[in-house]
C-alpha cells in the first residue's frame, strides 16, 4: 500500500497503542513502502483524527490546575505533555497524507516526526503507568490539532502555524516544565525531567522541519518569509509569542536572526 494511504490508515486509528504501532510498521518499512505524490486523497472528517473516548477534551481555559507537589497534579502534568506528544503523532500523519505534489523528503521527513512522537508517547505513557495513571484520566484541551483542522487547505498555512508556531512554543515551555519536576523532586518527577530532555532534543528537529518547509514554500511561491508569516498568523488568529523564549533552541530550529531578534523585542 503506497505511504500516504498507510499514514491516512494510522491517522484514523482510535487506540493508541495501535496507532504507535501502525507508525512503528511504516517507519520500519520506510524504504520499502512506495509514495506516489501525486494523488489526492479523500477522507471523512469524522474519522480524523482517531483518538479514544477518553480523555475528555475540555477548553484550554477550563483545565485545571494542579500542583506537581502532589502526586495527581505530578501525574496530571505529565498527562498533558503525553496529550500533546499523541495529538503531535496525529499531527505528523496528517501532514504527510494531506498535502500531495511535495518532494519525497518532505513526507520522509513527517514520516521521522511521527515515529519519534510515537516514542515520546510511549515513554511519557509508561511514566504514567508507574504513577498508578495510564493515558486518558485526566482532561485535556485540543488546542493543537484546532489550528490543524484550520490550515487543513494550505500546506504553506499549516508549516507556519502548526510546527514553527504552536509546537515552537513547546521548545520554550519545556525548560519551565523541568523547573517545576525538579523542584517537586522524587523518582517520578525526575524520570519525567530526564524525559523531557529527549523530547525537548527531538523537538529541536520538528520545529525545524517546520522551518525548512516553510521558508521552501515561500522561495516556491516567491513570498517574503517574514511577511507571510505575520499575514497568516493574523488570518488564522494563532497566539501571540510570550516570553520567556528559548532563544538557543529557536536557533538551533533555524529561526532567522530578524525572527529572534523581533521576538527580543516584545514587551
Amino acid at each position: 500500500m503506497e505511504l500516504r494511504h498507510c499514514a491516512l490508515l494510522a491517522l484514523q486509528s482510535a487506540e493508541p497503542k495501535e496507532k504507535v504501532q501502525n507508525v512503528a510498521k511504516l517507519w520500519e518499512r520506510k524504504d520499502q513502502i512506495p509514495l506516489d505524490r501525486e494523488i489526492e486523497l479523500f477522507a471523512d472528517p469524522a474519522l480524523i483524527p482517531g483518538r479514544p473516548q477518553r480523555p475528555e477534551l475540555v477548553h484550554a481555559r477550563n483545565m485545571p490546575k494542579r500542583s506537581a507537589f502532589h502526586a495527581q497534579g505530578l501525574a496530571a502534568l505529565v498527562h498533558a505533555v503525553c496529550h500533546i506528544e499523541f495529538n503531535a503523532i496525529n499531527l505528523a500523519l496528517d501532514a504527510i497524507w494531506r498535502f500531495p505534489q511535495m518532494p519525497t523528503r518532505y513526507y520522509q521527513d513527517w514520516l521521522r516526526v511521527a515515529y519519534e512522537e510515537s516514542t515520546h508517547f510511549e515513554m511519557l505513557g509508561e511514566i504514567l503507568m508507574s504513577m498508578g495513571y495510564s493515558y486518558g484520566d485526566f482532561t485535556a484541551h485540543d488546542g493543537l490539532w484546532e489550528m490543524c483542522s484550520k490550515t487543513a487547505h494550505s500546506v504553506i498555512a499549516r508549516m507556519a502555524l502548526v510546527p514553527r508556531t504552536l509546537e515552537a512554543r513547546g521548545l520554550d515551555a519545556t525548560p519551565l516544565i523541568q523547573q517545576k519536576l525538579q523542584a517537586a523532586g522524587g523518582p517520578d518527577a525526575l524520570r519525567a525531567c530526564a524525559a523531557l530532555d529527549i523530547i525537548l532534543r527531538d523537538e529541536v528537529g520538528h520545529v525545524a522541519i517546520g522551518n525548512h518547509w516553510f521558508n521552501w514554500l515561500c522561495r516556491e511561491s516567491g513570498l517574503d518569509p517574514l511577511e507571510h508569516y505575520a499575514e497568516l498568523a493574523l488570518a488564522y488568529q494563532a497566539p501571540q509569542p510570550r516570553p520567556p523564549f528559548n532563544f538557543s533552541a529557536r536557533h538551533e530550529a533555524g529561526f532567522s536572526g530578524d525572527e529572534l531578534q523581533a521576538l527580543r523585542d516584545l514587551k
